[in-house]
């Protein structure tokens, strides 16, 4: 008997979301209307990448992004929900798929020493250049028209169910943990016998709702949570059973 967790990172496992919080970088903690207003819908990386640009610019260094990356705070309950899987890893695979990128989620983990809690993250790849600049690119190129560009959450975990199926896993439950637009697609994969965990009051439960009340719901059961704890309670019952 295993699960697999799959968790989205901004405004999931932080209270917070990740690309906005290094803004607090930029000087006056503020970015020029320019490049605030320079977004496309479907283009965050892209954009992602021009505040990088103009933080390097301003000569904003990496352990200074990483000083402020790590305050970012947990979500309510996150830190007891993180210690309990981490005890119970026998029964536990727990992935993150996440539209932040490599950088920022490495150093919120390891600052908090949860990243061994997980076995995979799927995130768009970043790493600082010569020059100290971070940069950013595509997790990945996909067909979805769903999803934003540069990420279709539903190709990551159907991805990741194949490889784990020829190397002889496969679980009893999916369990998907997340907030945004951007999770509808991957909670549609799953089955009659999966939990979608929509955060209370964001995008991904008002969509989800949306679906049941025009009479195509998704197929998997929804449980909705506001603090990390509710999680935690559904998984004890879980391995009791």
């Amino acid at each position: 008997m295993k699960f697999l967790l799959v968790f989205d990172f901004d405004h999931t496992i932080i209270d917070e979301n990740s690309d906005t919080w290094i803004v607090k970088c930029a000087p006056e903690r503020k970015l020029p209307n320019g490049l605030r207003n320079s977004y496309q819908p479907g283009h965050w990386t892209e954009y992602m990448g021009r505040v990088f640009v103009y933080l390097g610019d301003n000569g904003v260094k990496e352990d200074e992004m990483k000083r402020i990356m790590t305050t970012i705070p947990f979500t309510a309950g996150m830190i007891d929900l993180l210690g309990f899987i981490g005890e119970n890893k026998e029964l536990f695979d727990c992935i993150i798929v996440s539209d932040s990128n490599t950088v920022f989620i490495d150093w919120i983990l390891k600052a908090a020493d949860f990243h061994k809690v997980f076995d995979e993250v799927f995130t768009n790849p970043a790493a600082f250049s010569s020059t100290g600049y971070l940069t950013v690119q595509h997790f990945h190129a996909h067909h979805c028209a769903k999803c934003p560009k540069n990420l279709c959450k539903r190709k990551v975990l159907k991805e990741f169910l194949d490889k784990q199926l020829e190397r002889g896993v496969s679980y009893t439950q999916i369990i998907y943990i997340g907030d945004g637009g951007n999770d509808l697609c991957p909670v549609m994969f799953l089955k009659k016998n999966d939990i979608a965990m929509p955060r209370q009051g964001y995008t991904l439960e008002k969509r989800i709702s949306q679906l049941a009340q025009s009479l195509s719901p998704v197929q998997c059961s929804v449980l909705v949570w506001s603090s990390a704890i509710d999680i935690m309670s559904y998984l004890k019952l879980l391995i009791k059973e």
